[in-house]
């Protein structure tokens, strides 16, 4: 497909994970802007959200559920389904925990995986059982990270975490390829969010992260909703496993 309907997602109900702020409001934002409705699920409220989406001419809908919890999780996208086709699924919610590996809890450990792992694979495990009972077309895109590719400093539980989403993305490409089911990653880079706020602000880190960076600037959310579009849209039929980095040229440093 040549022409710019491959990248359109009109007439598409897309629900995505953690869509109150940073990154998961950039998809929603970038969803609507490609003519997609979009099902916003988290635990706090998404009212800027709802607003930039309808601001750009689209609905949003919101579901508040705990994602750390695995089985709320799973029941809530059960009944999102029930109510009406979902044509794709943005695992985008996520935490972080910062501690050195010889003080790092289990506490935290326990958290950060509940969120940004656990979760996402029973989520994608309920979609994908649906569409195939259905025999409906889907399309998941997870939010890795560089921290897919790269050990990180002070992150042990999130290194690991996105480890993960890369293998289970990659897993889940190879069970569902041939159903009709496109399971793909974007590992964003040093993006404008909350999580990365404490970098930011710390003089020395952010100097050495935007010497590394090529394009010289932290990306906004805006890159990373962009390319969940692509993922989301026809454009992308042939891609299956793959994880796409948007991160001004850092893992070609």
């Amino acid at each position: 497909m040549s022409d710019l309907s491959a990248f359109s997602l009109a007439g598409k109900r897309i629900a995505v994970t953690g869509a109150n702020t940073g990154i998961g409001q950039g998809i929603a934002i970038s969803i609507a802007r490609a003519g997609g409705t979009v099902i916003g699920i988290g635990r706090s409220a998404m009212d800027e959200t709802a607003r930039l989406v309808e601001a750009n001419g689209a609905t949003f809908l919101s579901r508040k559920t705990d994602i750390s919890n695995a089985n709320a999780a799973v029941a809530m996208l059960k009944d999102l389904m029930e109510s009406g086709p979902l044509d794709g699924l943005v695992n985008n919610a996520g935490i972080i925990r910062r501690a050195d590996a010889v003080d790092f809890t289990e506490e935290d450990w326990d958290a950060v995986m509940d969120v940004n792992l656990k979760s996402v694979f029973f989520l994608c495990q309920a979609y994908g059982r649906q569409c195939i009972e259905a025999k409906r077309l889907g399309r998941i895109v997870n939010i890795a990270s560089l921290l897919s590719f790269q050990g990180g400093i002070r992150v042990p539980s999130y290194t690991a975490s996105k480890h993960g989403v890369l293998g289970i993305t990659r897993l889940l490409a190879n069970e569902w390829a041939a159903k009709g089911i496109n399971v793909n990653a974007i590992a964003p880079g040093y993006i404008e969010t909350n999580n990365t706020e404490a970098l930011r602000n710390d003089p020395d880190r952010s100097k050495s992260i935007l010497e590394r960076i090529p394009a010289g600037r932290w990306g906004v959310a805006d890159d990373i909703g962009d390319a969940a579009v692509f993922l989301l849209a026809p454009a992308s039929n042939y891609m299956h496993g793959a994880v796409l980095p948007v991160d001004g040229g850092w893992l070609a440093r």
